[in-house]
């Protein structure tokens, strides 16, 4: 069955999808190469600065199991929509921000509202692809997403350069508003089935309070779920400590460049190797799936993983930050990409909230691996900060492919 025998009008929705993966991870990218120029233009330190996107970051990661909850209610569709307004109305904000608290403030309301987007379509990708073919869709979704990433780093840089970095905010926010009302032709899945006469149902007797009581209780019960299942529990631990190692830390890629004399522009365009990594060697893991075990493409993606910070570990430069960037493409295009399938399937009955608990805790991964890192990023210590990451990415690797190992032979006893 072809993907689009299996989904009616698929490709049309997967482009939208796209579109909206792409937005997100642009407004989250584009932070890196603005951080020096921040820092300079209000008059603060990068660590500052950096601590400002770590508050982006943990807000985009806290949100993200919250929007999947919310949308196992009140849909899909509807929850990216109403994020991307949110999105819009405090990117405008950042853009004028003329203090740094003000700029932290929008950041994270922009940050908590884009979280919602890229599970959302994962968890719809879900609800609408048939398992057998669904890490096709995904991967393509997760490719829009490199994409942005490649197009944020390298883009920013240049808007930054050229008209100021308030101009990045500003163009994400207008993009934000008009993919509001695109969506408006993306359809809406099936929602999960209400027990009836479950919580929030009841009839006039039922008071505010007990009413919205059982909503937020039917809100966080799959959250239970997930947390109850053991195999859940690993991947999202695997997420957490990924998202520290390799966004946490990818953030410091342009900042390690800037801090040799490179232009933003030099830097957010080198830097962007690791979106272009991502999109190319994405289109290698399509026709592998089904061939490769989910553990033997883990394994791939973590050598990756290991020799992409094993380079810039030895000396910071133009190339070893070209190449770090494309090996780390490559291992968010296997090694990331098989977590995330892993996690649309590991709770089948909280889909929604075990793809967005999954978000939220790799995110939270990399507010904290940014904060970690920023002191040393302040002092210029960059070959420190990358060979921490490749002392932990050593046991990540391991634990992931034998873990993965681990449960497709669980799942066939």
């Amino acid at each position: 069955m072809t993907e689009a025998a299996a989904v009616p009008d698929g490709a049309r929705r997967l482009r939208l999808l796209q579109l909206v993966a792409l937005t997100s991870t642009i407004d989250r990218f584009a932070i890196a190469p603005l951080l020096v120029l921040i820092a300079a233009d209000l008059h603060v330190s990068l660590a500052a600065a950096a601590g400002m996107a770590g508050a982006y970051f943990l807000a985009y990661g806290v949100m993200q199991p919250v929007w999947g909850m919310v949308s196992d209610r009140l849909g899909r569709v509807r929850v990216m929509r109403v994020a991307l307004v949110g999105a819009a109305i405090a990117g405008v904000v950042s853009a004028l921000a003329p203090t740094l608290p003000l700029l932290t403030v929008a950041r994270v309301i922009t940050g908590g509202c884009v979280a919602a987007l890229i599970p959302a379509s994962l968890v719809y990708v879900g609800d609408t692809w048939p398992a057998t073919i669904r890490q096709r869709p995904l991967s393509d979704v997760l490719a829009a997403s490199a994409l942005g990433t490649a197009t944020a780093t390298a883009g920013a840089g240049v808007l930054a350069d050229l008209v100021g970095w308030r101009i990045v905010f500003a163009v994400t926010a207008a993009v934000g508003a008009v993919l509001w009302v695109a969506l408006r032709r993306l359809p809406e899945p099936t929602l999960p089935a209400q027990e009836p006469g479950g919580p929030g149902s009841g009839g006039g007797r039922v008071g505010v309070l007990g009413r919205v009581g059982g909503w937020l209780l039917e809100l966080v019960r799959p959250l239970g779920t997930v947390l109850a299942d053991r195999w859940a529990r690993i991947v999202m631990l695997l997420a957490l400590v990924e998202g520290a190692i390799v966004l946490g830390t990818l953030t410091y890629l342009s900042p390690a460049l800037q801090a040799l004399g490179y232009s933003a522009t030099v830097a957010g365009v080198v830097s962007g190797a690791y979106g272009v990594g991502t999109v190319l060697v994405s289109r290698l893991v399509r026709p592998l799936v089904g061939r490769v075990p989910p553990s033997g493409l883990a394994a791939i993606g973590g050598a990756c993983l290991v020799a992409g910070w094993a380079v810039p570990s030895f000396g910071v430069s133009l190339p070893t930050i070209l190449v770090a960037g494309l090996l780390l493409g490559a291992t968010w295009a296997f090694l990331h990409s098989t977590l995330q399938t892993w996690a649309t399937e590991v709770v089948p009955a909280a889909r929604a909230s075990a793809v967005a608990l999954f978000a939220g805790v790799l995110f939270l991964g990399s507010a904290i691996g940014t904060g970690v890192a920023a002191p040393f990023a302040d002092g210029g210590e960059f070959e420190t900060v990358f060979r921490a990451a490749l002392a932990i990415s050593v046991p990540l690797v391991v634990a992931a492919v034998l873990a993965r190992r681990g449960y497709a032979r669980a799942r066939e006893s």
